[in-house]
C-alpha cells in the first residue's frame, strides 16, 4: 500500500529534501582545504598553449581531485613556472617561450581567470618567486638579440612591483646600470646559467643558484654559485658583499630554498647532495653537504622550519631530512631511511599553505601529482588516491588556501 500525499506534503517533502542535499553539498565543500595549481608544458588547444590544471585538496584525507572546471590554458606557451600572491588572490605563470608573465585572478571555487599579460626583461624565463610586494623572475639569458641556445649568454634576474589588484608594473630600474635587470656574473666572460631563485621570508635577501657553463664543459672542478642579492624596500637589488659564492656550492646547483631566515639549501644534481648554509647578514656560511638520492632536483623547508624535503628526480623519491640549528640529517636509522616513492621524474614540490600538513610532487614523466600527508615527526604517509593524474610534461605547483 503506498501513502499519498497532498501536494503541501510534496512540496515539505521537496524543500527537506533540497535542504539535506544543499547541507551535504555545503560539508562536503568544507573538507576542501587548499587548491593547488599545476603548469602543463604539453602544448595544447587552439594556440598550443600549456594548461593549468586545478585540484582541491581532502583536509582529512589528503586525496586530490581536479575541479570539474579544469585544465585552464596557461595564457602562454611552455608554462614553466609559477608563483602566488602574497593574499593568495591571483597566480602567476611564467611561459618560456613567449617571455610571458599571465596574471590570473583565482575564485573562491578555486577556478582561475587570466586578467594581464607582460614581457619578461630577459630571454627564456625559467624560475619565479613572490616576496611582499614584488615578483621576482629568473631569465636564461639577459636581454640580448645575440643570445641564443646555439649561442648561449648569461642569465639574468627581473623585479616586478605588485600593485593594485595584484597588476604587475613594469620591471624595477636597475640603479647601477639604468637597465631593467641584473646579469649574473662571476667577473669573467663565462656563460653562467641560473637554476632557481628563493628569498627569505623576511623578504630582505634573495638568493640565486646557478652553475659557470664555460668551467662545466671545460671540466676544471667546481662550477656552482649561489648569487646573494639584498632587497631595499622599492625592489632594487644590491649584491651582497661577498657574492657569488663558489666554495662547497658543487658541480650543478639544480633548486634553491630558505628557511624562515636563517638558513638556505642548494641541491647539487650531479654530486647528489643538498648543501646547506647559514645566513648572517646575507652573506653564507657553509654548513655541511648531505646525500640525497639520484639528481636531486627541488627542495623545500617546511613553514616550522624542522624539516627539510628534496625530491630525486631519477629515482622517483622525496628524501626527508630533520633540522637542527640548519644542519640535516636524514630521518631513518639506515641509508634508505627517509625516503619515499613518487611518480616518475618529481621535479618540483610544495607543502599546503593552510595546515602546513600536506606535502605535493610533480612528476613530469609520470604525468602526475604525489601527495602525502607531514606526520608530527616529519615522516610522509602516501595521501588516499595518489598519485594523481595531471595533464601531459607538467612542470612546477603552488597552492592556495580555500578562501
Amino acid at each position: 500500500m503506498r501513502m499519498k500525499l497532498n501536494k503541501s506534503g510534496q512540496l515539505l517533502l521537496v524543500s527537506a529534501a533540497s535542504l539535506l542535499a544543499a547541507s551535504l553539498v555545503t560539508a562536503c565543500s568544507s573538507l576542501t582545504v587548499d587548491f593547488v595549481y599545476v603548469t602543463s608544458a604539453k602544448a595544447a588547444g587552439t594556440y598550443s598553449y600549456g594548461e593549468v590544471d586545478v585540484f582541491e585538496i581532502n583536509s582529512e584525507s589528503g586525496a586530490m581531485r581536479q575541479i570539474p572546471t579544469s585544465p585552464f590554458p596557461s595564457g602562454g606557451r611552455n608554462p614553466v613556472a609559477e608563483a602566488v600572491s602574497a593574499d593568495y588572490k591571483d597566480l602567476y605563470v611564467v611561459n618560456r617561450d613567449d617571455n610571458t608573465i599571465v596574471e590570473f585572478a583565482i575564485g573562491n571555487d578555486g577556478k582561475i581567470y587570466p586578467q594581464n599579460t607582460i614581457n619578461t626583461a630577459g630571454i627564456y624565463p625559467m624560475a619565479t618567486t613572490v616576496s611582499g610586494s614584488n615578483l621576482f623572475v629568473l631569465d636564461t639569458y639577459y636581454p640580448n638579440e645575440a643570445c641564443t641556445t646555439a649561442s648561449p649568454c648569461s642569465g639574468s634576474i627581473a623585479v616586478y612591483p605588485i600593485g593594485t589588484a595584484n597588476a604587475l608594473g613594469s620591471a624595477v630600474t636597475n640603479t647601477s646600470t639604468g637597465s631593467n635587470y641584473w646579469k649574473l656574473s662571476n667577473g669573467t666572460s663565462d656563460v653562467i646559467v641560473p637554476t632557481s631563485v628563493s628569498v627569505t621570508a623576511s623578504g630582505s635577501y634573495l638568493y640565486v643558484s646557478a652553475y659557470d657553463a664555460t668551467t662545466l664543459v671545460a671540466g676544471n672542478g667546481n662550477a656552482g654559485y649561489i648569487f646573494g642579492y639584498q632587497v631595499n624596500t622599492s625592489g632594487v637589488l644590491t649584491p651582497i658583499l661577498g657574492s657569488p659564492w663558489a666554495t662547497g656550492v658543487g658541480s650543478t646547483p639544480s633548486a634553491i630554498a630558505t628557511d624562515a631566515s636563517s638558513y638556505v639549501y642548494v641541491t647539487d644534481t650531479a654530486k647528489n647532495v643538498v648543501l646547506g648554509y647559514s645566513i648572517s647578514a646575507g652573506a653564507l656560511t657553509a654548513l655541511g653537504s648531505y646525500a640525497t638520492g639520484n639528481q636531486p632536483s627541488a627542495v623545500v623547508v617546511d613553514p616550522s622550519a624542522n624539516y627539510a624535503y628534496v625530491t630525486n628526480a631519477e629515482d622517483g623519491t622525496v628524501t626527508a631530512y630533520s633540522i637542527s640549528s640548519g644542519v640535516l640529517a636524514r630521518l631513518g636509522t639506515n641509508v634508505t631511511g627517509g625516503t619515499y616513492t613518487t611518480g616518475q621524474e618529481p621535479i618540483a614540490m610544495g607543502i599546503d599553505p593552510s595546515k602546513h600538513h600536506f606535502l605535493f610532487t610533480v612528476n613530469y614523466l609520470g604525468n602526475s601529482v604525489s601527495g602525502f600527508e607531514l606526520a608530527a615527526d616529519g615522516t610522509l604517509i602516501n595521501s588516499q588516491g595518489s598519485p594523481s593524474a595531471a595533464n601531459a610534461e607538467p612542470t612546477a605547483v603552488v597552492a592556495v588556501p580555500h578562501q
